[in-house]
């Protein structure tokens, strides 16, 4: 709808929708029946008028498709390898590389070995295939083992896309520890990655992950305000390093989840490209685009009718691609019962080839510009997000607000309030709490042992665990 349009007797086109929605209630509350709120308490109307002044918001290289990154975590090195193969010939653009002890490894995950890394990556075209390593408690051994491969390899750094995965906080919070106390890793990580920056690699060294959180059961705002938090974290630490954020803010990413809720994904995404600039641009910086990794959210995943997850996943997806992430990689539809096998990895990844090679969907920079709910979705998170940032920094910045349990106690409330809604009825889950199965049809996977997570630490913090939603309410194992 167009803002202020008018009826051919000249009344507005709003008050005359409105009209009619009342009469159609026939005395139903019009808040209660139309009006929602998400998990941050923001008000989503019914209908909006189209955005005015609104400025597109595109990825970080709009002239190329998103990246396809399939996950690579099987801790069988050999079939991991084929299963990289695989994705890559058919029609993968990406892979993720998830080793044991990663928050996001959900109990799997390749072995921390300089082995594993050489063999899954033997005869993959680096030159064309991004490769992401998932944030965990030995980034930076591996980033050095990455590095080794590509000098053996003879690669030249500038045609290669990577991301090396360091973050701290999401390790801090993923694992309950960090391997040395907060002040030596503030003091040291500046000094220890400056050899990557003079490399001049393409791509993300650090990253802001705010998947451990959504996983353990973080708002959208809370997500945005964590991971913003720990962006800042990194220019602070630089600064503090005398060493010129100039050259630093183009290698921070960020990894989010996307969930079922489409048009709410959608405006997460685009919310934290807008956050971003609005960081470098109070840190008085050149604004770099943010580099946006999304993946499927795992919370979201029942082990129920596992075949309802690929209609998540796919919306997810979309959601991803059209809000305008760098890259996107969808969790197999039968996660929530063990490791992938291949079936459920073929689908992951057509899901996202035939958005991109049959739907087009890539072929607009920013399909929700000047959408009067997405802008308006846009709009809030931006501004729930930077209160949550603001919240953590005078809690003393996201290391010591985790350390002393603040963002823990924000998300099990969050957690809690949601929990509750699926419990009353208020919310539902197809196939789990409405139009169950009489009988669940077998699933395949993987075998595969379940990995402990790290319990060495100096600094030690309350751990978050991936819970799905099915698990929290009782209706799944």
């Amino acid at each position: 709808m167009a803002a202020g349009a008018l009826t051919k007797d000249g009344e507005p086109l709003r008050q005359r929708w409105l009209a009619l929605a009342e009469k159609a209630l026939a005395g139903a509350s019009f808040e209660e029946k139309l009006v929602s709120r998400t998990d941050d308490g923001m008000r989503i109307e019914p209908l909006y008028d189209r955005a005015a002044g609104a400025e597109p918001m595109v990825r970080a290289n709009p002239l190329s498709p998103w990246i396809v990154s399939q996950r690579v975590d099987d801790p069988d090195i050999d079939r991991a390898k084929a299963q990289a193969l695989e994705d890559v010939a058919q029609g993968a653009t990406g892979l993720s590389l998830v080793f044991e002890g990663a928050p996001n490894a959900f109990g799997f995950g390749l072995p921390r070995t300089t082995q594993a890394l050489e063999t899954v990556l033997d005869g993959i075209p680096l030159d064309r295939v991004q490769i992401r390593i998932d944030a965990h408690p030995w980034s930076r051994a591996v980033a050095d083992w990455l590095v080794a491969f590509l000098g053996k390899r003879r690669s030249d750094p500038a045609t290669l896309n990577l991301s090396f995965g360091i973050d701290p906080a999401a390790i801090f919070a993923g694992t309950g520890r960090l391997r040395m106390s907060i002040e030596a890793l503030q003091a040291s990580m500046p000094q220890s990655l400056a050899h990557f920056f003079s490399m001049d690699v393409p791509g993300v060294l650090l990253e802001a992950d705010g998947r451990v959180f959504h996983n353990a059961g973080a708002t959208e705002a809370q997500e945005l305000g964590i991971m913003l938090a720990s962006a800042v974290s990194y220019l602070r630490m630089f600064e503090t390093a005398r060493q010129p954020l100039v050259y630093a803010a183009p290698h921070i990413g960020f990894a989010l989840s996307v969930d079922q809720d489409q048009f709410l994904s959608m405006a997460k995404v685009r919310a934290l490209r807008r956050l971003w600039a609005r960081a470098q641009e109070a840190c008085s910086i050149p604004g770099s685009t943010a580099n946006i990794h999304a993946e499927t959210s795992f919370r979201m995943m029942t082990m129920l009718d596992p075949e309802t997850n690929i209609l998540r996943g796919a919306i997810a997806g979309f959601a991803a691609a059209t809000g305008g992430a760098d890259s996107i990689s969808i969790l197999p539809h039968t996660a929530a019962h063990g490791l992938p096998a291949g079936f459920a990895r073929r689908v992951a990844r057509n899901a996202q080839l035939v958005m991109a090679n049959e739907s087009h969907i890539d072929h607009v920079a920013d399909p929700a510009h000047g959408s009067g709910a997405v802008e308006a979705l846009t709009a809030h998170l931006c501004e729930a997000a930077w209160e949550q940032l603001q919240m953590i920094e005078a809690e003393g910045g996201v290391l010591a607000s985790l350390q002393d349990g603040h963002i823990q106690a924000r998300v099990h409330e969050a957690a809690a309030r949601r929990n509750e809604a699926y419990r009353s009825g208020e919310r539902t889950i197809v196939g789990t709490t409405v139009y169950p199965l009489k009988s669940e049809r077998p699933v395949e996977t993987l075998a595969a042992e379940r990995r402990s997570p790290l319990t060495e630490g100096v600094a030690v913090c309350e751990q978050l665990f991936p819970v799905r939603i099915d698990q929290s309410i009782g209706a799944a194992s």
